[in-house]
């Protein structure tokens, strides 16, 4: 589920990350570490006291590699020119309690001489040939590291190869800390918002997306590779969460509040042909079955005969009343018949299907705001397919736009794996999703949750696609 939605966000981090290794390479500026590497998307789920005992852990590995270097370098150079210095200065000096050598002291002035000769050329020159070939081998030893962070060090250490959890191949840290500009991003968010575009999210919510990103990332200070994928991941799905949070009562909440009032609670279906209104009525009759009100459907669309019986079939199927009159007759006086018949049997649901209609044919949407003034519905659902991505949020705009909807259904959300409708609808006619189908059973209906779309959208793996979850 979503799945195209998901590589981008990930893609977003990964290019970041890239953009950031290649500058601090540039400037000298980047060190390996050994430790947890964590995915894009295992934000999500870990454990907030390991990430921070992770964090301090890794956070501390640079100053300390740092300052053990210079101290063994600083150590080296010492030893060596003590040893060299004191070998030049009292070479052939006589220990005058040394009596166990006899054969040193008698060494002749020649042979003093012939050994003082190399050892003073060797304190003095720093012996050339060794440091031309410790220069190369340095050059060799930066080659190879160079190599490994670009290449992500794929030859792991044996004692780490059986961890799953460790990636220290991954791993590095800025000498420096680095600081996320505007120039760092220019290129990333203008590729994350072609590619949003491209999965059907509308212009406004691409745009709302990477405005949202880039305040949130612009000054962060960087010191490891962890920071710049928890830094996105964090600033995406904040940005996301924004966008899906449509402020909204759930339609059972709303039809507790009527009930109170001893009255039924009216919802009228709109929508193009063909994106699973009727049947999602059938739906939504059953799953209110289930939650023991009962309802009565009204069989507004008189315009097809067709479309009569289709309905008739889903209400039989799950079995509730349904309200008809013949075809062609007035479709307002069959949804004030069925608003009627709830008051009178003490039902507490009215579920209104009207036919289908473009949302440029204005005879069929003036005949749907009829049907609006006589049954006085309490709410107004748009009904769309999330596979139409786009088309599905300009549809909906239109409606909106004549009728002034109060909600919205999307079917076929279990199979879209941009993610377009799921993301624009809502934001763009600023009202809630009520209600995704999930399938083509009759219990394959979910009430819409915005954590519960954030998890989908930024999980790994399907596994919480779980329409019977609270």
């Amino acid at each position: 589920m979503f799945e195209s939605l998901k590589k981008k966000f990930s893609r977003t981090s990964d290019k970041l990350e890239e953009e950031l290794i290649e500058e601090a390479q540039e400037e000298n500026n980047l060190e390996e570490e050994s430790g947890k590497k964590f995915s894009f998307f295992s934000f999500g789920g870990k454990d907030k006291k390991e990430e921070n005992d992770s964090e301090s852990d890794v956070a501390e590995i640079p100053q300390e590699v740092e300052s053990i270097q210079e101290t063994d370098t600083s150590d080296d150079e010492t030893s060596d020119d003590k040893d060299e210095k004191s070998g030049f200065w009292s070479f052939g000096k006589k220990s005058s309690d040394n009596k166990e050598e006899p054969q040193e002291e008698e060494e002749s002035a020649e042979e003093i001489q012939e050994e003082e000769e190399p050892k003073k050329s060797h304190f003095w020159s720093r012996n050339k040939e060794e440091d031309t070939e410790e220069s190369e081998e340095a050059d060799e030893k930066t080659e190879e590291k160079k190599s490994r962070f670009w290449s992500r060090n794929k030859d792991n250490d044996s004692s780490e190869e059986n961890d799953e959890d460790e990636e220290p191949s991954g791993m590095f840290s800025f000498i420096t800390a680095k600081t996320i500009s505007e120039k760092h991003l220019e290129d990333i968010l203008w590729e994350l918002e072609m590619g949003l575009l491209e999965g059907d999210v509308a212009m406004e919510v691409a745009s709302a997306v990477v405005d949202s990103v880039k305040d949130d990332l612009v000054g962060r200070k960087i010191k490891r590779s962890n920071d710049i994928t928890e830094y996105t991941y964090n600033a995406l799905r904040n940005a996301v969460a924004e966008i899906i949070d449509i402020p909204g009562k759930s339609m059972t909440e709303m039809i507790e509040a009527k009930k109170a009032q001893g009255e039924p609670f009216v919802v009228m279906f709109v929508g193009i042909n063909g994106t699973g209104k009727t049947t999602t009525i059938g739906k939504l009759a059953n799953y209110y079955l289930k939650k023991g009100y009962t309802p009565v459907i009204a069989a507004a669309d008189t315009f097809r005969a067709g479309a009569i019986e289709q309905v008739n079939y889903h209400a039989d199927k799950v079995g509730v009343k349904l309200i008809k009159h013949q075809k062609g007759s007035d479709p307002a006086a069959v949804a004030f018949d069925a608003v009627e018949h709830a008051k009178a049997q003490g039902k507490e649901l009215v579920l209104i299907d009207t036919a289908g209609r473009m949302q440029t044919n204005t005879n069929l949407m003036d005949e749907m705001k009829k049907i609006k003034r006589v049954a006085k519905p309490d709410l107004v659902v748009f009904v769309g397919d999330a596979l139409t991505g786009n088309d599905a949020t300009q549809q909906a705009s239109k409606f909106n736009e004549a009728i002034d909807l109060d909600g919205v259904i999307l079917t076929k959300a279990d199979a879209d794996s941009k993610g377009g409708a799921s993301l624009s609808i809502g934001y763009v006619i600023k009202k809630p999703i009520l209600f995704l189908g999930m399938g083509q059973g009759y219990d394959d209906i979910k009430e819409y949750d915005a954590d519960w779309m954030l998890n989908q959208l930024f999980s790994e793996s399907g596994e919480e696609v779980n329409i019977n979850e609270a």
